[in-house]
């Protein structure tokens, strides 16, 4: 099977982003699997799919210093990035990837951690979807389905900065910001903190690609974008920027306070699971879920199941175990993964919200 690769260099911030998001949406079942590398050549801010940007990030510096926020089709958490970060977005026929995410992960992260490795960096797989050195992150991956695609999005760590990164994010005070920075520089490596020499970036592509030939049985093909992919890149573009979907938590969250009558409180709560922050808005009634939404900087695959599985909770009682039940229910029901996070984490989120508001 060819592996085409584009590598589409240093291009804008907005368009290293919508390369995969594009051409994922016109990947047919005979198609053949695509890989994305590229970096943005102007800094900016990207934030998962189901986060809410007004709690996840400092409009305002970010504003201040025009740096642009995107909203990505993957999941996980708000993130500063800038050209130090080498993407890559494997871009693959659904028929042709896992379908399952504890399969996807591991096989799509292998090529890294081989080119890390053989570069002199000692990197190894962390589930769910992470890349650690003696402990410590050089990197996260994220996927999505779109369209008739499954894509993996991750990137090689050449540097971070680490200061700018703390002062784009949403925080109660400025002395938890330094406690973040020091959080970020202890936790985080990069190529720059583990190698004297950094390899140039044809070297690291042709290490990589080399593994993800035996990794993924695939033959890696340099190509271009096709006439057809530039024109779904434009599209994706103009899609991105559209602040309807870039601020579609908030506009949800507008929504359901709308329905909030004179004896009814919209209340929220956030639990921390092993895949991410489950952040909810809860419109109870009764005893019962009348209205809900649950967000936060975990993945969902499908994307649109969180929303689904939201829904299908309308009604359920707000009672530990019986909501855990009908949670279960519904996953297994709509297919939906969400890994790190089980039915028992979003019971918790979701009766945090109703002891926040007793």
């Amino acid at each position: 099977m060819r592996l085409r690769v584009i590598d589409f260099g240093l291009v804008s911030s907005l368009r290293s982003q919508a390369v995969f998001h594009g051409i994922a949406t016109i990947i047919k079942d005979d198609s053949d699997p695509v890989l994305v590398m590229t970096s943005p050549i102007d800094p900016y801010v990207c934030v998962g799919m189901h986060q809410q940007i007004d709690r996840e990030v400092d409009e305002d510096y970010c504003k201040e210093n025009n740096l642009p926020i995107y909203r990505r089709h993957v999941g996980g958490g708000a993130v500063y990035l800038d050209k130090n970060q080498y993407f890559t977005q494997f871009i693959f026929p659904k028929n042709k990837a896992p379908k399952r995410a504890e399969q996807l992960y591991p096989l799509f992260i292998e090529p890294v951690v081989r080119t890390y490795k053989e570069l002199g960096i000692e990197a190894n797989f962390r589930p769910a979807n992470d890349i650690h050195v003696n402990g410590r992150k050089i990197g996260g991956t994220g996927a999505a389905s779109i369209e008739d695609a499954t894509v993996m999005a991750g990137s090689f760590m050449f540097d971070f900065d680490t200061k700018t990164m703390s002062k784009c994010l949403k925080v109660p005070s400025e002395k938890f910001r330094d406690k973040l920075k020091s959080t970020l520089d202890d936790y985080m490596t990069t190529m720059v903190k583990e190698l004297e020499t950094v390899p140039e970036r044809e070297e690291l592509r042709e290490i990589f690609l080399r593994h993800c030939g035996d990794v993924l049985k695939v033959t890696p093909v340099i190509s271009k974008a096709s006439e057809e992919e530039l024109a779904a890149i434009e599209k994706a573009e103009i899609e991105l920027q559209d602040p309807d979907w870039t601020y579609v938590q908030g506009r949800k969250f507008v929504e359901l306070g709308v329905k909030i009558s004179a004896n009814t409180h919209l209340t929220e709560s956030a639990h921390k699971a092993a895949g991410g922050l489950v952040r909810v808005h809860l419109l109870s009634r009764e005893g019962q879920i009348e209205d809900l939404i649950v967000g936060g900087d975990f993945t969902c695959l499908p994307p649109e199941g969180i929303d689904q599985l939201s829904t299908k909770l309308t009604g359920v009682q707000l009672r530990a175990g019986v909501l855990e039940e009908a949670i279960e229910k519904a996953i297994v029901e709509l297919g939906v993964e969400i890994p790190g996070v089980s039915p028992n984490d979003i019971e918790t989120a979701i009766l945090g919200a109703v002891e926040t508001r007793e």
